[in-house]
């Protein structure tokens, strides 16, 4: 039998069975995150951190899950998110009751600890629910040991995790399929069910009420109100999402999941459990747009720390304690239809010019609300220094491709030089202007076109969508001419249906190489509004962010065509963009640009 055979398990036997992207949630505390399916079935948890091994792979054809569900198949499923927060409730109705269960990773978290809740309730009715916990550390390879239940309270070893698990008291256990068991509940009544993961065994009392006490003031203090902003809910969600790919070292991860494909069968599978520089800076600058917050800090202590750590070698990419990415490597499973089995990433090892832009940017938004640290400023010095050596190096620029002299790249240092030359008067800011001038008129001799637009690259006329990110944050300044020119231009080629796509992929039509780019259709609502048209700019913004799942959730890509998400959940810069147009496009606003 080959390596795969040797691992099939209860998921592969169609007890987790795949749904497409959009139907999935996602809880997390900062520290790891967890998948739920429409039927309420976890599918994917890493433990104890983001980067560490899965416990529950089934989302990627690997072994473990944990269900809790209603043993009536006659149901229908559906969900959602209490407001401002990432506790989410399945709900599922049958021809004789009406069942809740609420999830939720305890907060505040611990690095060493993690703490899942779930409450099944009966709405209406009566109901028998069946539970399964199928815990296989190491991505399914591994297996439970030394499991004891004294009482209510079960004990296990699973992969250097110690397991404390109450709520199953009279569940029983099999080496084979894990803990089996069910329970009946009439109408108004409820049952918890608490699992705990540690690595150092845990001492703490399993008290339900506190654990989800404490969530939810934790989620209350988290979320800022968000009543006035465009889409409030929607921008309260994005603050939670946020939070909750936030580590409280600092570090965001750029999705909770790994090897969910951008397109079926073409080897782009990627694995985003890890907090890449500039996408931390886009949900820095975000917040920012709306006033100070926790997240704003942690941005900036984050990438402070890189940069001061890493100087003009600084990494695209850093597991969320800031240590490095571990080498692309496959898993031998089956992975998510039409994708692979991929941890790793190995875009970690990139140069990419565009991030010591964006972290400058973040910075200089840092200081104008005086939240600048003296760490921070000595990193606006490396970074700035790392720009004057590197700036004509070529790189891989924002969409990780090919070295190449990407306009991008050079548009955002500029931004961020000019961003800091205003915030930090004095000898720093002389020297931030003039290198912003050397940078700005040698990108425009080299890669603005006769016709006053701007190419993608020097030497690529291309259409270009990673464009509308300096112009929607001031460079060029908005009198410019080619700022139009440019953003008509991309309008032109790249939009279908009122969705916005990267690139052209040589003769290849849009929709057919990849999907449209969630980031990018809210980066075209934020240059439109720059550029004066807020009616334009809104219809951007409502259509693009119509393109999440019923949970609300947007992965990085959207397949016009089918409606349907398309890689990794949930995409962090996309929903730090939906929060900044969720800023800007207020009508009351009148924030600086």
């Amino acid at each position: 039998m080959n390596e795969k055979a040797d691992m099939r398990t209860e998921a592969d036997d169609g007890a987790c069975p795949p749904w497409v992207v959009r139907g999935y949630a996602v809880l997390a505390d900062g520290e790891r995150g967890a998948v739920i399916d429409p039927e309420g079935r976890i599918v994917w948890l890493c433990a104890p951190r983001w980067h560490s091994d899965a416990v529950f792979s089934a989302l990627i054809g690997g072994g473990g899950y944990f269900a809790v569900e209603p043993e009536d198949r006659w149901h229908v499923w559906g969900g959602y998110y209490e407001d401002g927060t990432l506790i989410h409730v399945s709900r599922w109705v049958t021809a004789d009751a009406v069942i809740e269960c609420r999830d939720a990773l305890a907060m505040p978290a611990s690095t060493d600890r993690l703490v899942l809740l779930r409450r099944m309730r009966v709405e209406r009715g009566e109901a028998r629910l069946r539970l399964s916990l199928d815990l296989r550390p190491g991505f399914g390879t591994g297996r439970v040991s030394e499991v004891r239940l004294r009482e209510d309270l079960w004990t296990a070893q699973a992969g250097g995790l110690h397991l404390r698990l109450i709520g199953a008291g009279r569940a029983a256990w099999s080496g084979e399929s894990g803990l089996r068991g069910g329970f009946r509940l009439r109408k108004g009544e409820e049952h918890h069910i608490v699992l705990e993961l540690s690595t150092g065994g845990g001492t703490q009392q399993l008290d339900p009420k506190q654990l989800w006490k404490q969530t939810e003031q934790a989620w209350q203090r988290a979320v800022p109100d968000c009543s006035g902003l465009a889409a409030p809910r929607d921008a309260r969600h994005a603050y939670a999402v946020l939070r909750g790919l936030t580590s409280d070292s600092g570090g965001m991860v750029a999705a909770a999941t790994t090897s969910l494909p951008e397109r079926a069968d073409t080897g782009r599978s990627y694995d985003y459990r890890f907090a890449w520089i500039r996408d931390q800076c886009y949900a820095g600058l975000a917040v920012a747009a709306h006033g100070p917050h926790d997240l704003l800090d942690t941005a900036v202590r984050f990438t402070s720390e890189r940069v001061l750590a890493d100087g003009e070698g600084l990494h695209p990419a850093y597991t969320v304690d800031g240590g490095p990415v571990p080498d692309q490597q496959r898993l031998p499973l089956t992975g998510y239809p039409g994708g692979s089995d991929y941890i790793g990433n190995k875009a970690a090892e990139q140069f990419q010019l565009d991030a010591f832009g964006e972290a400058l940017q973040l910075f200089a938004a840092a200081a104008h609300h005086d939240r600048l640290t003296q760490e921070a400023e000595q990193a606006v010095g490396i970074a700035v220094e790392a720009v004057e050596r590197n700036w004509t190096r070529p790189d891989a620029g924002l969409w990780e491709l090919d070295n190449r002299w990407w306009t991008q790249s050079r548009l955002s240092v500029v931004c961020g030089l000019r961003q800091i030359s205003v915030s930090l008067p004095g000898p720093t800011a002389q020297r931030c202007a003039e290198l912003a001038d050397r940078v700005f008129a040698e990108t425009r001799r080299r890669c603005l076109r006769p016709d006053g637009r701007w190419r993608r690259a020097e030497g690529d006329d291309g259409p270009e969508a990673a464009l509308l990110t300096p112009l929607a944050r001031g460079c060029p300044p908005v009198d410019d001419p080619s700022n139009t020119l440019t953003r008509r231009f991309i309008e032109n080629r790249l939009a279908e249906d009122g969705y916005l796509y990267r690139f052209v992929h040589g003769d290849i039509p849009l929709g057919e190489a990849e999907g449209a780019f969630l980031l990018c259709g809210f980066t075209m609502a934020l240059a439109t509004d720059r550029l004066g048209d807020r009616t334009r700019a809104l219809r951007w913004f409502e259509r693009t962010r119509a393109a999440c799942g019923p949970s609300g959730l947007f992965a990085e890509e959207y397949d016009v065509r089918q409606r349907q998400l398309r890689g990794n959940l949930p995409q962090a810069f996309v929903h730090a963009l939906l929060l900044e147009c969720a800023v800007r496009l207020n009508d009351a606003s009148t924030l600086p640009l």
